[in-house]
């Protein structure tokens, strides 16, 4: 079963924020962990629930807004929450990182211009091999 993405809307009064409670496993390291992905224009919170984890019972301030979205979600969703989730900009920018490790821009425009050459087929290997970690991250948090 993959992640469960689920939405809520988060709830304030003068004296709190009401917001999902999310189960607490900082003594297991190894356990899946949920993962708040962003809030959105339309104000609903997004959040990752691994496959397994059952949430604890949740604030009656926000348990009316609280839905399990169906997978795969819609394409358009998927993408809104993908732009505004600093998760992803953060697998976004380590896939950028593996990359530039290995070959500078210098090397890159180089790489294009030379193409097709075995040195652009090696380029193109690692890259892929960085972009299929990049979306394999991102599946595990449900996009």
């Amino acid at each position: 079963m993959p992640t469960s993405i689920i939405r809520y809307r988060k709830v304030s009064d003068i004296y709190t924020t009401y917001q999902l409670q999310l189960p607490d496993l900082q003594d297991q390291a190894d356990a899946p962990h949920c993962t708040e992905l962003c809030t959105l224009g339309d104000r609903f919170t997004y959040v990752a629930i691994p496959a397994g984890v059952t949430l604890p019972e949740q604030p009656k301030q926000i348990i009316d807004s609280i839905e399990m979205l169906t997978y795969p979600l819609p394409d358009a969703l998927r993408e809104q929450i993908k732009a505004a989730s600093p998760h992803i900009e953060l697998i976004n920018e380590r896939v950028r990182a593996a990359i530039s490790e290995r070959y500078s821009l210098a090397d890159e425009i180089k790489l294009l211009r030379t193409a097709p050459s075995p040195e652009m087929q090696a380029y193109d290997a690692y890259a892929e091999e960085c972009r299929s970690w990049g979306r394999a991250e991102k599946a595990k948090l449900g996009l």
